[in-house]
């Protein structure tokens, strides 16, 4: 018996992907009901609550948007883990702190239970194509449970131990790369635009010469556009990702001017109602501290 919970942008594919690779039964929740149609037109089963969503012993993932809304699955009042009980497995999929993970692993152990880290890289699509990236880690015996089951969702697992928190420090590290790479490449395009170069132009040649990676060819390439839809993840998000990397890094004493940097950012697109674009909007407040006129909201 599978569970899913969180049906939003990223999680609706996975959980599609489950039902697609035989991963039955499949008992799905969402706050919104809606959502789950697609999958219940697939064969899933509907659950009224988190808890509804597991049976003893079984495997649950959960994709949601926070550390708050994970806790709350996990211990409110609806909460999988006493239900989950004797040797079942929860997999986070989410974005969350390494603190949040831990705490969360130890109240999974009181009950008998295990909780593993499986944070992924990818957009939408990509969690579509079963091309995600995975990052892992938790309890060996889970680990071994859960793998061949996240390399249908994934075009690969990358196992970071038994510390449920470090697979979150790999993803809040990968989203701060991203994210610096974004502010990086919005200043070197206003850079060009300002000095009378073409922008798409450069980061042409920049990504397909001494940076070509996909973070630069397509991160670069919506930047250099002003292409900020459709919406892969929303800047709120991002928001709260870089705002998990400044907290760790403080908690952790670890100066990260950058990490300030992009904060900033982020915040300013936020205070100008900017949440709900794609995190590469952040591009437009470069624009606009140079005198540039954005056509976006």
């Amino acid at each position: 018996m599978y569970g899913f919970i969180g049906l939003g942008s990223m999680g609706l594919p996975i959980a599609m992907n489950l039902l697609k690779t035989g991963h039955r039964p499949l008992r799905v929740y969402n706050r919104t009901a809606q959502k789950a149609a697609p999958l219940l037109e697939g064969g899933a089963e509907k659950a009224s609550t988190p808890r509804d969503a597991v049976v003893p012993g079984g495997i649950v993932f959960t994709m949601l948007s926070d550390d708050r809304a994970v806790e709350e699955v996990v211990l409110g009042d609806d909460g999988i883990a006493g239900r989950l009980g004797q040797d079942g497995i929860h997999v986070s999929m989410s974005t969350i702190s390494p603190e949040t993970a831990r705490r969360l692993s130890e109240k999974h152990r009181e009950y008998g239970s295990a909780f593993v880290s499986a944070p992924v890289f990818g957009r939408p699509e990509a969690a579509a194509a079963a091309k995600l990236w995975i990052c892992l880690s938790g309890p060996r015996a889970a680990k071994t449970r859960v793998e061949p089951i996240l390399r249908h969702l994934g075009q690969a697992v990358y196992d970071f131990g038994d510390d449920p928190g470090a697979a979150c420090v790999v993803k809040l590290s990968g989203n701060f790369l991203i994210s610096a790479a974004m502010e990086a490449m919005a200043e070197a395009l206003v850079f060009a635009e300002k000095n009378n170069v073409d922008r798409v132009s450069l980061i042409d040649m920049l990504s397909e010469t001494i940076f070509a990676c996909p973070i630069y060819r397509n991160y670069g390439k919506a930047i250099a556009e002003r292409r900020f839809e459709p919406v892969g993840f929303r800047l709120a998000l991002g928001f709260k990702d870089v705002d998990l990397v400044l907290k760790t890094a403080i908690a952790s004493r670890t100066p990260m001017p950058t990490v300030s940097v992009v904060h900033n950012r982020l915040m300013s697109a936020m205070a100008k109602g900017r949440g709900e674009m794609d995190w590469m909007a952040l591009a437009l407040g470069v624009a606009e501290d140079a005198g540039i006129e954005n056509d976006k909201r």
